[in-house]
């Protein structure tokens, strides 16, 4: 599959979905997101259950490390589900080597994205995880649940909504994800959100992930230098001419593969 294969697919299934009400689209986005993704390893026990009264899903490779890792999935907060990033929990709990569990929280508009940060909290003070990580909105929870929690776990991000956004800070538009789209989903938050605790680093070790072609990576560069700065471990992963949401694609696409292993083993370098 080439990047320009994958963006029209993409691009057709977010089309499909843009006039349907939002109980009727987040079925559509789960299976948009679903259908790029491989196959379970045939040897990962998955279990669906309900921690701390927030619904998670479990994935337990066959030869794994003690110690989970919790991941919080992305969809502009409103979108996403355990589905729909099914594929993305599954692998990172396979190439990490340790049981992942995927946090269900809850969505805006029916409740705040204090609620959804509620709900990741809840999970991750249940679990006392080795570590964070989560992909775009996903990711914003994951920082903004380091900086309530004071972890001390390393944090895992891929391409996170990071920072305050504005339209100046951010990068050139590019295809499935625009400067307008991200100040739509910062609107959601923005009375929530951490706003400007990204400025010094939210934990000892990050590890981050993104790609060439979105808005959001030019900010999290700029983040993640100033965490350097300050003495925090920075990992840095960029897949060159991919797209926000190839992460879904990634086994399909050699570049989004590349960085999405270098990203993964850099983060297991970091787990007790």
């Amino acid at each position: 599959m080439t990047i320009d294969d994958f963006a029209r697919r993409f691009q057709a299934g977010l089309e499909a979905m843009a006039h349907l009400p939002l109980p009727r689209a987040r079925p559509h986005y789960d299976a948009l997101c679903a259908s790029f993704a491989p196959p379970h390893p045939a040897d990962m026990t998955i279990r669906q259950a309900r921690l701390a009264g927030v619904p998670i899903r479990r994935y337990r490779p066959r030869d794994h490390r003690a110690g989970v890792v919790v991941y919080v999935h992305g969809g502009g907060f409103t979108l996403g589900s355990l589905d729909s990033h099914d594929g993305v929990a599954a692998g990172l709990a396979e190439a990490l080597g340790r049981e992942v569990v995927s946090v269900g929280y809850r969505r805006l508009p029916e409740a705040r994205y204090g609620e959804a940060l509620d709900d990741c909290h809840a999970v991750a003070e249940a679990l006392d995880p080795v570590a964070l990580t989560g992909d775009s909105a996903g990711g914003r929870l994951v920082l903004d649940l380091a900086v309530r929690t004071s972890a001390r776990c390393p944090l895992g991000v891929i391409y996170p909504v990071i920072g305050r956004p504005t339209r100046e800070a951010l990068g050139p538009d590019a295809p499935l994800l625009s400067r307008r789209d991200v100040m739509d989903a910062w609107e959601l938050i923005a009375a929530e959100a951490s706003h400007d605790r990204d400025l010094a680093p939210p934990t000892a070790c990050v590890e981050a992930l993104a790609v060439s072609r979105d808005p959001l990576t030019r900010p999290l560069e700029m983040a993640l230098a100033r965490w350097r700065g300050a003495g925090a471990q920075v990992g840095y992963h960029q897949a060159e001419n991919m797209l926000h949401g190839c992460l879904h694609g990634r086994e399909a696409l050699p570049e989004m593969q590349r960085a999405w292993q270098g990203f993964c083993a850099g983060l297991r370098r970091r787990l007790p």
